[in-house]
C-alpha cells in the first residue's frame, strides 16, 4: 500500500512539473518570460532551450499518460480486490 501512495505523489510530482514546463514555454504571446519583463530573445537556458523544453515536455506527457493508465488499473484491482474501503462497500452504510 504504501508503493501505491508513493506512485500517486511520484504522479502528482510529474503533473506539477508538467504545469510549470508548459508555463515557462514561450507561445505566442511571448509565454510567461515575456509577463514579467523578460525579453523573448533572451534565454536562460541558451539558443535551444525551445527545442530542449518541448522535448522535456514530450517526455513528461508520456510519463502522464502512462502513470494515468497504471494507477488506474491499480485503483481497479485494490477495488476488485477489497484493499481499500470506497463509500459504496455494503459494511460502510450500516
Amino acid at each position: 500500500m504504501i508503493l501505491f501512495f508513493f506512485s500517486i505523489f511520484l504522479f502528482v510530482l510529474v503533473c506539477v512539473m508538467l504545469a510549470g514546463v508548459i508555463m515557462v514555454q514561450e507561445g505566442k504571446g511571448g509565454g510567461l518570460g515575456a509577463s514579467f519583463g523578460g525579453d523573448s530573445g533572451d534565454s536562460l537556458f541558451g539558443t535551444s532551450t525551445a527545442d530542449v523544453l518541448k522535448r522535456f515536455t514530450g517526455w513528461l506527457a508520456v510519463i502522464f499518460l502512462i502513470g494515468c493508465v497504471m494507477l488506474s488499473l491499480w485503483t481497479e484491482v485494490l477495488g476488485r480486490n477489497g484493499s481499500g474501503s470506497t463509500p459504496y462497500d455494503t459494511e460502510y452504510f450500516e
